[in-house]
């Protein structure tokens, strides 16, 4: 995730030559990073159940956070102050950052470290989906489901490794010994460590640095104001803040897609990402829609905790990606016992047992029509996760009255500096903008793109982006491209696939690595990289392996700077590592 973590790594000072004028910022900004940002009303904190008050509990239960524990509580502490009161706006702002996510907290903040008079208006929870229902959580999940993996094959493999177990009774020979899963604890474990990384994209930490926050929902009034509905008010309440502004940022980001139109589906107890991790007991069912990143590592996830997994797929998993890779990740996840569906056509979903309030899981049944099966099956489940992708967050956002242009799912619609196409005062980052990688390191290199384009005459370029996505199953899956192209109209656009008949391909396949097979891992991992035809120009790199995501960063950087797959040969590699493996390509 990082959000806002590592945005300070990206901080660019100013220079004299920009045309902005900073100076008359400085004295302000001084005054907002002296505390002039209000925070509380008063000492209201959020408490922990049973001293929380019920309609503290409803809220958290309304903003996807449970239970309201210890660990819940210091997060809302940091992402969602009780009793906010809102600051008094300045006559007008150089930048108002609409979303708390990585994309607004890096332009809301950069733009203040650098002189500008900026303010965020956060809706919901300071740091996003990232912080709060996905890349942190879903990472301390995983994390645990890797030391479960780990424990077993060491019991599968007794002694291999020099650790011997005891069976489970003086009476039992060669039983594999259970390894017993405390899902309670796992959840726990995750609730901690999120609320340990929140400081860093708390209202207190954007306030040292001179950022303005207000708490509600922002709506466009007319290209240069910003209304801020505050929580429990209606659009066009007199006390509602206006802010008036000279550039502005839309950083709302993204929400789970739910189909429309299934009978029953509406109506169900499903489970997206949004409320996967309040679960307190473990399901032990669990059926996933969708087979992309978010699927597939919930599904190794909970298929080590000990859950039936079944994934729903339409076509083949990561259906864009490359086919040998799919493959691999395919086979491992099998291995571990989850179940894959093909060509599936779900009918309908119908609630046998509805969720109990002590945490008590529902129980479903999914109709549906597969490959496997020519009859329509029904498969019972306690948790039905759908994963089938994100959709943009630009609804009821008063987006007409600012003349932007915008998608109702896809987001809204930039040219290559990040700027509406409509409106040269607005610009957008993150899950909200229309034919972008949905990614939280994208959303935060966009963010240092609006700055410096809309505050300092700036002409970066998304289409220069050379983009590493990792997904963190086990082995990880990586590929690093160039994803954005620029259309006739000016509007960005995703990049065209590379044609196989238009590039040399190099694979070095981790079987034979050293490293692969000390570690006893790795077997079926493999660095694919594509060449432009007869040229060392890297086009594309596709990485199956344990730590793909760290191996990824020197492919990277070699696109970044120019450097052909013959640098990358001739570039010295620490022996014994599974990244020997980019250098064999070369």
């Amino acid at each position: 995730m990082g959000s806002a973590r590592w945005f300070i790594l990206s901080i660019l000072a100013p220079k004299a030559s920009q045309s902005f004028c900073i100076r008359h910022s400085l004295v302000l900004g001084h005054r907002l990073r002296s505390g002039h940002a209000n925070m509380s009303s008063n000492d209201a904190t959020w408490q922990p159940s049973p001293t929380a008050k019920p309609e503290d509990e409803a809220l958290a239960k309304s903003l996807s956070i449970w239970p309201l524990d210890q660990n819940n509580a210091n997060l809302l502490n940091e992402v969602r102050h009780l009793n906010y009161v809102n600051p008094e706006p300045l006559e007008e702002y150089d930048l108002v950052v609409i979303g708390a996510g990585a994309g607004g907290l890096v332009s809301s903040r950069q733009a203040a470290r650098r002189g500008a008079k900026g303010c965020m208006i956060s809706a919901e929870l300071a740091g996003g989906d990232c912080l709060n229902a996905g890349c942190v959580p879903s990472k301390a999940l995983l994390r645990c489901a890797k030391m479960i993996r780990e424990a077993k094959k060491a019991a599968r493999l007794n002694n291999e490794f020099g650790i011997s177990f005891s069976p489970k009774s003086s009476n039992e020979k060669n039983v594999e010994v259970d390894v017993k899963v405390d899902f309670p604890q796992i959840m726990q474990r995750m609730r901690q460590l999120r609320a340990q990384i929140a400081p860093i994209d708390g209202h207190d930490r954007g306030s040292s640095l001179g950022t303005h926050t207000f708490q509600g929902f922002g709506v466009f009034t007319s290209p240069s104001t910003i209304e801020v509905v505050e929580h429990g008010k209606s659009v066009g309440d007199p006390s509602n803040p206006t802010l008036k502004f000279r550039k502005a940022v839309i950083a709302t980001g993204g929400r789970p897609y739910v189909p429309e139109g299934i009978p029953g589906l509406k109506e169900a107890p499903y489970t997206t990402n949004l409320n996967l991790f309040n679960l307190e007991q473990l399901p032990k069912r669990m059926v996933i829609w969708g087979a992309g990143i978010v699927a597939l590592e919930m599904a190794q996830a909970f298929a080590a905790f000990g859950s039936e997994v079944t994934v729903l797929q339409r076509s083949r998993i990561l259906s864009k990606s490359d086919e040998d890779a799919a493959k691999a990740i395919k086979e491992t996840l099998e291995s571990e016992g989850v179940k894959f569906l093909s060509g599936v056509d779900v009918r309908s979903v119908e609630t046998l047992r509805e969720p109990s309030d002590d945490g008590g899981l529902p129980l479903m049944s999914v109709m549906l029509t597969c490959n496997e099966n020519p009859d329509s099956i029904s498969i019972e489940c306690e948790c039905l996760l759908l994963a089938m992708g994100r959709i943009a967050n630009v609804q009821s956002m008063g987006l007409e009255s600012a003349n932007i242009d915008y998608h109702r799912t896809n987001g809204i619609l930039v040219n290559d500096f990040a700027q509406s196409t409509c409106n040269a005062n607005v610009y957008a980052v993150g899950d909200c903008v229309a034919n972008v990688p949905r990614l939280t390191h994208v959303s935060g290199e966009m963010a240092k793109v609006v700055v410096q384009n809309s505050l300092f005459d700036g002409d970066w370029k998304l289409s220069t982006f050379v983009v590493p996505a990792v997904m963190y199953t086990e082995p990880e899956y990586a590929v690093i491209s160039k994803p954005i192209a620029v259309e006739k109209s000016g509007h960005i656009a995703p990049k065209e696939p590379i044609m196989k008949e238009e590039c040399d391909v190099y694979k070095a396949e981790l079987i034979h690595n050293d490293r692969a097979i000390l570690d006893s891992s790795d077997k079926n991992g493999f660095v694919k990289i594509h060449c432009k035809k007869g040229t060392g120009e890297i086009l594309e790199c596709t990485i199956v392996s344990t730590r793909a995501g760290e191996i990824a960063n020197e492919v990277s950087l070699a696109m970044k700077h120019g450097i052909g797959i013959e640098g990358l040969g001739r570039n010295i590699h620490s022996y014994p590592t599974l990244g020997e493996a980019v250098m064999g390509c070369g």
